[in-house]
């Protein structure tokens, strides 16, 4: 019980509820309009607003860039509602340098364009829709966490 309560010193119900949320919301979606809603390609079609590079303007991101839009907002929406009823308002702040999160934003980024979906898209769309490429890409998302958490450990200890 020990290290149950390391892992979720704050209680385990608030992890439980929002992947709740996020699983219904993804089932929402795919139920009411057909759509995966996976958020490297709401990236993609964001960026063919103004980057007029080959890929950008592909017609699967032009053509879906108004609802992924709004997707978007929603999900930005939805933190708001949680920091002004959840968190009251207070300034959120992270430990975390800067030019930490830049470097790890900029690595998620290609490693969503070179897995071909992000973790939303493959965790949450593409397991939801038993595709085995989803699995694949799951499986290899958790081993390299796993390896990189525990590498970055002992370089850090």
């Amino acid at each position: 019980m020990n290290l149950f309560n390391s892992l979720f010193p704050l209680g385990w119900q608030h992890y439980a509820l929002g992947g709740l949320l996020i699983g219904a919301g993804a089932a929402l979606l795919f139920v009411l309009t057909g759509r995966i809603g996976g958020m490297s390609t709401v990236f993609s079609s964001t960026w063919s607003y103004g980057v007029q590079r080959p890929f950008f303007q592909q017609a699967r991101f032009v053509d879906s860039r108004g609802w992924r839009l709004v997707y978007a907002a929603g999900l930005i929406l939805g933190a708001l509602v949680w920091w002004l009823g959840l968190a009251g308002g207070a300034p959120q702040s992270t430990a975390v340098p800067v030019w930490q999160l830049l470097v790890g934003g900029f690595w998620v980024g290609y490693g969503a364009r070179l897995g071909n979906g992000c973790t939303s898209g493959h965790g949450i769309c593409g397991l939801g829709s038993l595709q085995f490429p989803s699995l694949m890409a799951v499986l290899t998302f958790m081993a390299t966490a796993f390896l990189t958490a525990n590498v970055m450990a002992r370089w850090l200890a």
